[in-house]
């Protein structure tokens, strides 16, 4: 057949089929991603989970029982940057189909009960405002009355900008419900996750008796660009991952995410005992 007459079809790829690794670049069948817990099979990568992702994965079936669902953030301030917050709110609602960034509930962790808060960093970066901060302090005096243990899952920027000092408020309120969780002799887990930063980072994250975290996960109260301008010093080679903090003594251990639930049952299972 003449050069001239032959035709080149291109295929289109249909969308939600392949997801291209932030790791190594190798490109991921979805439903194979899904399988693995959303961990790269090739490199390891872990791709960041929601938080109704990280419920399924650890929670027992059917165990997790949400409350203070309906709480909604209001706009005091009438806060308007880019965009009105009001705005920002119904964005990040219809696209997560949550009130806010939090997830607070009751459940089961292989048949061990226990308080949990989870993050949600699809809801405007996870950012802990004055619903955050509320549902994380209700979780933890529902605890309390309860005689459970409490485990928070961060994920966040930080403070929410837009709530200004309400929001910077919640990282001394979370602080003082830990301390009485302590009082009552109850243990607190904190996981973090890619990426914990700011405020949260500087409050209940690092407060854990034990304080998890997933490979790779940036964690910092500055990022490292502004430390950089500030000290005028390039930083060291992975600088606020994970494993830079575990080295340092800021971190008790990294898991893997396929050993969380397992990791989660046995440390219940010794603080029950």
């Amino acid at each position: 057949m003449p050069l001239e007459n032959q035709v080149t079809t291109k295929k289109e790829i249909p969308e939600g089929v392949w997801t291209k690794c932030g790791g190594c670049d190798q490109i991921i069948y979805n439903k194979e991603l899904e399988e693995n817990l959303k961990v790269c099979p090739k490199c390891g990568h872990h791709f960041r989970l929601n938080a109704k992702e990280r419920i399924e994965q650890l929670f027992d079936p059917k165990s997790f029982e949400e409350f203070a669902e309906d709480l909604t953030a209001q706009d005091p301030l009438h806060f308007s940057d880019l965009q009105p917050y009001k705005e920002r709110l119904r964005s990040s609602q219809k696209k997560t189909g949550q009130k806010d960034a939090c997830i607070v509930g009751e459940g089961t962790i292989e048949g061990h009960p226990l308080m949990a808060a989870v993050l949600d960093f699809q809801f405007m970066g996870g950012s802990m405002g004055s619903v955050v901060g509320e549902k994380i302090t209700l979780s933890i005096e529902r605890a309390i009355e309860k005689k459970l243990p409490v485990l928070i899952i961060s994920a966040s920027g930080g403070a929410r900008m837009q709530e200004s000092i309400l929001s910077l408020m919640q990282m001394a309120k979370t602080s003082a419900a830990l301390a009485r969780l302590g009082e009552a002799g109850l243990p607190f887990i904190s996981l973090i996750t890619d990426p914990t930063t700011g405020g949260v980072t500087a409050s209940f994250a690092m407060l854990g008796d034990l304080i998890l975290a997933e490979p790779k996960a940036l964690i910092a109260f500055a990022g490292p660009r502004v430390i950089e301008q500030t000290i005028r010093q390039q930083l060291p080679d992975g600088f606020q991952l994970s494993e830079f903090l575990l080295q340092h003594g800021m971190v008790d251990r990294i898991i893997p995410r396929r050993e969380l639930r397992s990791t989660f049952g046995k440390l219940l299972a010794y603080f029950a005992a």
